[in-house]
């Protein structure tokens, strides 16, 4: 019996270069449903990770109201979604800062309601430095009570 051998897949430019590596999914789901995750790669910058870790996501009306902001920071990265196939998720490559950016905003959104609070948090989400930000999504992964870290952050963000 011959043993049969398995192709690793090919590292990304980041990961070549010994830097963290991002990816956005995007998954249409029909008229106006969208939705958006943030994806953290293992690479050589990350030797803890064995499998991705999911940093945050958005879907549904919460993601409609700021769609427009996403999309502005995605343009920045050179992330152009175009026609996107209905339920198949489609994978992009992001930059550190703006992985960052959308994990936090994501995760902070997700359980609002408040159309002007959500705006509050994105607006100052936004006029965030990366190491704040990145501060900020590293608490909400690895502290044990992370919601009371997304509810400290929303609290500061809206005053």
């Amino acid at each position: 019996m011959t043993p049969t051998t398995t192709a690793a897949p090919l590292p990304s430019l980041a990961s070549a270069f010994g830097q963290p590596n991002y990816q956005l999914r995007v998954t249409y789901r029909g008229a106006s449903d969208l939705h958006m995750e943030v994806w953290q790669r293992p690479t050589v910058a990350t030797p803890h990770l064995v499998k991705p870790l999911r940093l945050g996501g958005l879907g549904g009306r919460p993601l409609a109201l700021i769609e427009e902001r996403v999309l502005r920071q995605l343009a920045r990265s050179r992330v152009k979604l175009g026609k996107l196939p209905l339920h198949e998720p489609q994978v992009y490559s992001l930059t550190e800062e703006v992985a960052l950016r959308l994990g936090l905003m994501f995760r902070v959104l997700a359980p609002m309601r408040s159309r002007d609070k959500m705006m509050a948090c994105v607006m100052g989400i936004e006029e965030m430095g990366r190491e704040e930000a990145a501060y900020w999504l590293g608490m909400a992964l690895h502290r044990p009570n992370p919601r009371r870290v997304l509810a400290a952050l929303r609290l500061l963000l809206q005053e």
